[in-house]
């Protein structure tokens, strides 16, 4: 008779900090997909010191990040994620924060320039409307 194997499921819960490396390096490769600029990266976390903004991304493991910023990447990851949801091409969902856009959150105005307005309520207006668009509306 054998003895079943168990399969043993990590009980490790990802630390403030492994999140925060975790966002950032998520941070670059959006970045990179959505093609912004340096000065674009910083605004949309917040306006971090260059040199701190230079040392996240070559070592994120190490940032310490405040919970502004931790607030900001999740809500930049989150409009990335119902972007690509809402259009499942790739080119076309990473085109749509600099698309002209009539919906009443951005008067004409593409997405992203609402998002590099500077505040995180900004960031977070934008993911609400992407995530009424994939529940079916808009308030």
């Amino acid at each position: 008779m054998t003895t079943p194997v168990r399969r043993h499921r990590s009980s490790h819960t990802p630390t403030v900090e492994e999140m925060g490396a975790a966002g950032l390096r998520a941070f670059g490769r959006i970045a990179g997909a959505w093609g912004l600029s340096v000065d674009e990266q910083l605004r949309l976390l917040g306006d971090p010191p260059r040199s701190t903004f230079f040392a996240w991304r070559k070592a994120p493991e190490k940032a310490k990040l405040s919970r502004d910023t931790l607030e900001r990447l999740s809500n930049i990851l989150g409009i990335y994620q119902a972007l690509q949801i809402l259009l499942p091409q790739p080119e076309v969902a990473d085109a749509w924060v600099r698309q002209p856009n009539g919906a009443p959150p951005f008067g004409g105005r593409p997405a992203l320039e609402r998002m590099l307005a500077g505040n995180v309520s900004d960031l977070n207006l934008v993911r609400r409307y992407l995530d009424a668009a994939r529940g079916g509306g808009w308030s």
